[in-house]
């Protein structure tokens, strides 16, 4: 009878811990709700920017796969009469193949670069169109790059511009004035015949020299004539006709104006008679605008360059749009690795930037070290004093964590009251220094929760090292978590490290570590 009753009292003991994991996992599932939700309203809020710009816009992951795709992306592949679903391989459309986008796409991701490149299409109709994409590499939060952003924008207006000015000349003022696309001619000829001046005086690097002399700049600026502008020009400088705009019709006196003059003296200076460039412009009304420009000599002016012709496109909504949506894109990777409720990151983060860690251990031939802690009779501040004050006292824990953590080491929230540490280029001693002031800094701590109501902690400790413990991810977490386990049946508050390597295969499934493989560095 007796045994009975104490089988019936260990019984007991067991539900009641069930019970108590039960309403631990309830809470974990109701952060991982919340984490969901907040996820679907970047996502959505992601879908509508893309819609609502008039850019078209598509991310691709390295292999090609489309991972995003707005309509107005959709709408120009449908122009090109191209059949691009969501769900295909851009790699595998034989006609952005052939046109070189995706091997622009490939070196993109290669060079860890933005590129700028423009592809011409002719369609079912035999209308030719030009598109120009601007190419970005997307990075994981690892820094390896895992595909890449296209912002794309039809410059079928601009190129015909450009094509007609080519044509014939007795069309060209006509087009000039009437052309969607701001232009402005300038006469560069009184610049480039005084930069020949400075070559033949012996200046040889007119970059050294300009930076040199500063003032020199606005001397050359001012050799600049305008020659004619059109109505869109004066509609994109937010100016008048009665406003006549003389010389070359920028102010001097902007912010970034001599970086800018300078680098188009530059170019006068190389006689190139092609160029292009993004710059930042003030209108005449004040306001600040991002332009792209691009010059070309009229046909037979190559020499004397009298005739310059600059077409400038407003490309500031188009820059916004691109900081925003990458802007966006880091919060979606933040909120997606971060943990809800104490800010640091989570499991999913853990796994994913270990592997990675460990192999940069590996290559580099430093040790790396994890401590996996767990707070003692943390069970008892939430009966005494509820589940808010909980989880406030866990979120005031991960704060004096991360308080003692430089990079590129990084706390982790793993489960309830347990944290992973991980400390890359850390050998087994400095782990030990680092476990021991957490632990003195959360011992000498006192945490004010709600109502004043005041707690002391204290936690138990286990650390692992790469590659003297284990030489995987699993197996290291693994051994991190037993070591700490180990600490928790010999009495609590006190730091232990794994070691016994043998151990893990054959205590992987669900187990803890035996308290006598593992050796206790400091005591309670």
């Amino acid at each position: 009878m007796l045994k009975k009753l104490e089988n019936t009292a260990h019984l007991m003991v067991e539900i009641d811990a069930l019970r108590h994991q039960v309403a631990e996992l309830q809470g974990v599932e109701q952060r991982c709700q919340q984490a969901e939700a907040a996820l679907q309203a970047f996502e959505e809020r992601n879908r509508l920017m893309g819609d609502s710009t008039p850019l078209g816009i598509f991310t691709i992951d390295v292999q090609g796969g489309i991972t995003g795709i707005n309509r107005k992306m959709q709408k120009i592949f449908s122009r090109l009469s191209l059949d691009v679903p969501p769900s295909m391989n851009l790699f595998e459309c034989q006609a952005l193949a052939a046109s070189g986008l995706v091997d622009d796409i490939r070196c993109c991701i290669d060079k860890k670069g933005p590129i700028i490149v423009e592809h011409a299409y002719v369609n079912a109709q035999r209308s030719r169109i030009h598109l120009r994409y601007y190419l970005s590499p997307i990075p994981g939060s690892d820094g390896v790059i895992n595909g890449a952003m296209a912002i794309v924008e039809d410059n079928t207006n601009l190129k015909r511009a450009e094509e007609a000015l080519r044509e014939s000349e007795v069309r060209y003022r006509q087009l000039f004035q009437s052309a969607p696309i701001a232009l402005i001619e300038w006469d560069v000829s009184r610049l480039k015949a005084h930069l020949e001046e400075l070559r033949a005086s012996g200046v040889t690097d007119f970059k050294e020299y300009l930076i040199r002399h500063p003032q020199h700049v606005y001397h050359c600026w001012s050799l600049i004539k305008r020659v004619d502008y059109n109505h869109a020009f004066l509609k994109l400088m937010s100016a008048t006709e009665s406003d006549r705009p003389s010389g070359a019709f920028i102010q001097i006196g902007s912010k970034g104006f001599l970086d800018m003059a300078r680098g188009i003296i530059l170019v006068a200076a190389a006689g190139n008679t092609a160029d292009e460039r993004e710059e930042a412009l003030v209108t005449t009304a004040g306001k600040p605008i991002i332009v792209f420009g691009k010059s070309l000599v009229v046909s037979g002016h190559e020499d004397t360059m009298e005739r310059v012709i600059i077409a400038l496109m407003d490309i500031s909504q188009r820059k916004k749009t691109e900081r925003a949506l990458k802007e966006s894109e880091q919060q979606y990777r933040d909120l997606a690795f971060r943990d809800g409720l104490t800010g640091l990151y989570n499991q999913r983060f853990l796994f994913q930037s270990l592997a990675a860690d460990i192999e940069r251990a590996e290559s580099s031939d430093t040790p790396l070290s994890l401590i996996f802690m767990d707070l003692d009779y943390f069970k008892n501040v939430v009966d005494t004093h509820g589940h808010l004050n909980g989880s406030r006292a866990i979120q005031k824990v991960a704060c004096t964590i991360n308080d003692c953590l430089k990079a590129p080491a990084y706390a982790v929230a793993y489960a309830g009251d347990e944290f992973v540490v991980v400390l890359p280029e850390s050998d087994q001693s400095q782990a030990l220094q680092k476990a021991v002031e957490i632990q003195s800094r959360l011992k000498n701590e006192v945490y004010v929760l709600d109502e004043g109501i005041e707690v002391q902690l204290q936690a138990s400790f286990g650390i692992a090292t790469f590659p003297h413990d284990a030489k995987e991810v699993n197996d290291l977490v693994t051994a991190a978590d037993h070591a700490m386990f180990a600490i928790k049946e010999a009495g609590k508050g006190a730091v232990g490290r794994f070691q016994d390597q043998s151990s893990i295969q054959s205590y992987r499934k669900n187990q803890r570590m035996p308290a006598e493989m593992l050796l206790p560095l400091v005591s309670q």
